[in-house]
C-alpha cells in the first residue's frame, strides 16, 4: 500500500472519530426513542429538553378542538403556560413582506438588483 493511501486512511479514521463531537445527540435520541403516548407527554418531554413553554392546538374535523400546554407563559412571574393565552405575533410580518416582494419581482414591478429608495 502506498504511503499516500495509508496517510489518507489514517486521516479519514481520525476525522470520523473526531466528527462524533459534532453529532446532535438530542436529535438522534429523539429519533431512536419511542414517542410518548399522549400529546401532553410529548410537550412535557420538550420542556425537559429546555423549551420554556409550549402550547398545542389540535383541530380534527368533526371533533371538539383540544388544547395542550406545558412549561411557562412567563417564567419570571411563575405563570404557567395557558392554552387560551394570547401571544404577540412577533415578526410574522416578514413572511408577508417577503411574499409581496416576490410577487412584485415576478410581475417585473420591482428588481432585486436595484436599490429601493423610499421617499
Amino acid at each position: 500500500m502506498s504511503k499516500t493511501k495509508q496517510t489518507l486512511r489514517i486521516l479519514f479514521i481520525l476525522a470520523s472519530i473526531g466528527s462524533v463531537d459534532f453529532v446532535p445527540w438530542i436529535v438522534v435520541k429523539a429519533w431512536i426513542l419511542p414517542l410518548p403516548d399522549t400529546v401532553q407527554e410529548q410537550l412535557e418531554e420538550g420542556i425537559a429538553y429546555g423549551f420554556g413553554g409550549m402550547i398545542v392546538y389540535v383541530d380534527q374535523g368533526g371533533k371538539t378542538p383540544e388544547y395542550y400546554a406545558a412549561g411557562w407563559h412567563d417564567r419570571t412571574k411563575k405563570i404557567s403556560a395557558n392554552p387560551q393565552a394570547l401571544f404577540k405575533i412577533a415578526s410574522i410580518s416578514k413572511l408577508y413582506v417577503a411574499v409581496a416582494v416576490a410577487k412584485l419581482v415576478k410581475d417585473n414591478r420591482l428588481s432585486l438588483d436595484e436599490m429601493l429608495i423610499l421617499g
